[in-house]
């Protein structure tokens, strides 16, 4: 193989180091995304898929950091491999070409599926921990963007006509927040 050492790494959270996924490996060049892995829609993993050429190997350092669920993890793996590209797994030592093997495959499918799974457990907890906390009174939600003055202001302004877009932008949160806003203004709509 000739071609460029592509590097690929995930980490859920801004505050989340990306430094040891690929530590001391030699690559040529590195793709990183700071987003959930719930699904393939990530700006670096998308650039990643359209840089990636024959003779190409693209390193990630575990199945997870791929993809979070399996559909997802094999699309990805074959849309590499299908173009020439190498998929290499450090943490699994498993390597990806295309032709491989029916226990390779089996054993993407499998290692994939348990990605899924401690995606699916993590979810359940975190529910499981917020209705704990509910209960105890310690969970009031996320804290309110706008203060009262400030929803209210929001909520006449839209009474008023003005565009939700303009009023996101301005007061720096979603057009659903807006939305939210002007709904607790209103119970009726």
């Amino acid at each position: 193989m000739n071609g460029q050492r592509l590097g690929y790494v995930r980490v859920s959270s801004l505050d989340q180091s990306t430094l040891c996924q690929l530590e001391d490996i030699e690559l040529g060049r590195v793709f990183t995304d700071k987003a959930s892995g719930k699904d393939t829609k990530r700006p670096q993993l998308e650039e990643l898929l359209k840089f990636a050429r024959d003779g190409d190997t693209v390193i990630v350092h575990s199945m997870d950091r791929l993809a979070r669920n399996l559909d997802d993890l094999r699309s990805v793996v074959q849309k590499l491999t299908g173009r020439g590209v190498r998929v290499e797994f450090v943490k699994e030592n498993l390597t990806f070409t295309g032709d491989d093997s029916p226990l390779a495959n089996l054993m993407l499918s499998v290692m994939g599926a348990f990605a899924e799974f401690e995606r699916a457990l993590i979810g359940e907890r975190q529910r499981e921990g917020i209705t704990l906390a509910k209960r105890r009174g310690a969970y009031r939600g996320r804290k309110k963007v706008l203060s009262t003055e400030r929803a209210a202001d929001l909520a006449r302004r839209a009474a008023a006509g003005e565009p939700k877009a303009v009023l996101a932008r301005e007061y720096g949160i979603s057009r659903q927040t807006v939305y939210e806003y002007i709904r607790k203004a209103d119970p009726k709509n």
